[in-house]
């Protein structure tokens, strides 16, 4: 039995959308089981304790991660005000200002940058920082975080910089407003949303590190205050409790893999929330 040529295309094309549904189920499904896991095997420990209590000694069970919750937020504090104001003025000048062979440069270096591991970037801070300094610190471990963060803020700034309207930039002009005025109240404004989208996903993507903060911030069973002494980390505190022998532990460590798995994902939703609302925005 013979088909004709576009009775095959239609098998063709009803197979591979049944692929596609296949992965994509796949993909949801992967995310769901691990919430769920998460959740279901550490949800007995997620309480108010968890969240306002120190680690207790070991052997003892209860006791929270409020030192490592607090830690993990002092952490991305110091990485988003290192990398993000670098990130976003290298993309600025990328987009504006940097010539064609300059740009490109730019451009090879971010990747390069982007490509080098966690723990490479570790081991750079902790010769540049630790020893210096001569004791581990959160101010180290948020420039590390920090520097993570440039390449990934340097490369969407510029993205949503050039996603501009040329026709903004030529009224702004013909108005008789210099280059420098049309961009900053004209063409980062129009991007401000796409800015950010990518801020937030930045933050999102070095907030479950722990490579680089095994070299700098170390960890602290007790409470770090100042940003020049060791401090505890969610990622740190997981790996800790995982790799132990109580069972009380796992179960923190469970709990904590949710919570942090949970502000990724809020981050990641708040960040598509708004790229979009931008996009219906620019469309009308």
């Amino acid at each position: 039995m013979r088909f004709s040529r576009t009775t095959r295309r239609k098998i063709v094309n009803v197979a591979m959308l049944g692929l596609t549904a296949v992965a994509t189920l796949v993909t949801v499904s992967v995310l769901f089981f691990v919430l769920g896991y998460l959740l279901v095997k550490g949800g007995s420990s997620i309480n108010w304790a968890f969240l306002t209590r120190l680690p207790t000694p070991v052997g003892e069970s209860g006791g929270g991660m409020a030192n490592a919750i607090v830690g993990s937020a002092k952490l991305l504090l110091i990485a988003a005000v290192t990398g993000l104001p670098v990130g976003f003025m290298a993309g600025l000048y990328v987009s504006e200002f940097a010539p064609k062979t300059t740009a490109s440069g730019i451009r090879y270096a971010a990747d390069l940058l982007n490509g080098v591991p966690s723990i490479v970037i570790g081991i750079f801070v902790y010769t540049l920082l630790v020893l210096p300094m001569k004791h581990f610190s959160t101010l180290a471990g948020g420039v590390a975080l920090g520097i993570m963060m440039i390449p990934i803020m340097a490369r969407s700034t510029e993205g949503f910089l050039r996603a501009v309207p040329g026709s903004l930039r030529e009224a702004s002009l013909a108005l008789g407003a210099t280059r420098a005025v049309t961009i900053a109240r004209v063409v980062v404004p129009a991007a401000m949303r796409g800015i950010v989208t990518a801020a937030m996903l930045g933050l999102a993507r070095v907030a479950g590190e722990t490579a680089p903060l095994l070299f700098t911030s170390l960890n602290n069973q007790f409470w770090s205050p100042g940003l020049n002494q060791p401090t505890a980390t969610l990622p740190q505190m997981i790996y800790k409790y995982a790799t132990s022998a109580y069972e009380d532990w796992h179960r923190q460590a469970l709990a904590a893999g949710f919570l942090l798995l949970m502000f990724i994902l809020t981050i990641n939703v708040s960040a598509r929330l708004i790229l979009s609302r931008s996009r219906v925005a620019g469309g009308r």
